[in-house]
C-alpha cells in the first residue's frame, strides 16, 4: 500500500505525518501548536526549546557566545543576557548569520533525535520559526505556515516583547518574508481571526481539506 499524502515511510508499511509548523515572528505559531498538542494530543517538538537549550549556562554554545561578545552579553552573574544577544544579532546580519551557523545543526540534530524518540506516533508537529532559511523542512512530510498580515504582525510583535518600533521591525527582516514562505508551504493557516476562528483552518488541515492560498 502506497504512503498516505503527507506521511514519512518508517519502514514495514508504517508511515508518520510530520507537520512542519514555521511562519513570521508573532503570527501565532504557539497557538497552533497549541491546539495541536491540547485538543489533538500530538506531540510538539519546538526548536526554539533547543535552541534556549543550547545556550543554557555552561553549554559549549553559550561559552562560544560569551568569548565573542563578552561584556556586551554579559549579565552581572557572568551569564548569557539573552536580551542583549538579541540586540547586536538583529541589528547586524553578519552576527545573525555567524550565531544561526553556530546553533542551526545542533536545533537540527536535535529534532532528528526528538523523532525517533516519536517514532511511534502516528503524527509529530515540528515547530520550527526558521524551518525554510535553516533547511529543516526536509525532515517534514507537509509544511504549514501561520499567515499574518504584517501591519497585524508588528503590532502584536511590540505588545508581546515590548520592543521598539525599530527592534521589532529588525526581528521581522530577519526572517524569510511571509510572502516568500506562501509558495513554499503546503498549507497556509490564515490567523486574522480570533482562536475559534483558527482552531477551523486547523481541523481543516488535519483532514487535509486546507490548501495554499
Amino acid at each position: 500500500m502506497a504512503p498516505e499524502p503527507g506521511a514519512v515511510g518508517l519502514g514495514r508499511g508504517r508511515t508518520q505525518r510530520r507537520i512542519g509548523l514555521t511562519g513570521g515572528i508573532a503570527t501565532g505559531k504557539s497557538t497552533v501548536a497549541a491546539i495541536l498538542s491540547g485538543t489533538y494530543g500530538l506531540p510538539i517538538l519546538d526548536a526554539d526549546v533547543y535552541a534556549h537549550q543550547l545556550l543554557a549556562p555552561g553549554t559549549t554554545t553559550s561559552q562560544a557566545v560569551l568569548e565573542r561578545y563578552g561584556h556586551m552579553v554579559q549579565t552581572a552573574g557572568g551569564e548569557l543576557d539573552r536580551r542583549a544577544l538579541g540586540r547586536i544579532v538583529f541589528a547586524q546580519p553578519a552576527e545573525r548569520q555567524w550565531l544561526e551557523a553556530l546553533t542551526h545543526p545542533s536545533v537540527g540534530r536535535a529534532l532528528t533525535k526528538a523523532l525517533a524518540h516519536h517514532g511511534e506516533a502516528g503524527a509529530v508537529v515540528l515547530v520550527v520559526p526558521l524551518l525554510f532559511e535553516a533547511g529543516l523542512e526536509t525532515l517534514c512530510s507537509e509544511v504549514w505556515l501561520v499567515d499574518l498580515d504584517e501591519a497585524t504582525q508588528l503590532r502584536r510583535l511590540l505588545t508581546r516583547d515590548r520592543l521598539s518600533p525599530r527592534e521589532a521591525r529588525e526581528r521581522i527582516q530577519a526572517q524569510w518574508p511571509l510572502q516568500r514562505k506562501r509558495g513554499l508551504a503546503d498549507v497556509v493557516l490564515p490567523n486574522h481571526g480570533d482562536r475559534q476562528q483558527l482552531s477551523r483552518h486547523v481541523a481543516a488541515a488535519l483532514a487535509g481539506k486546507a490548501g495554499t492560498s
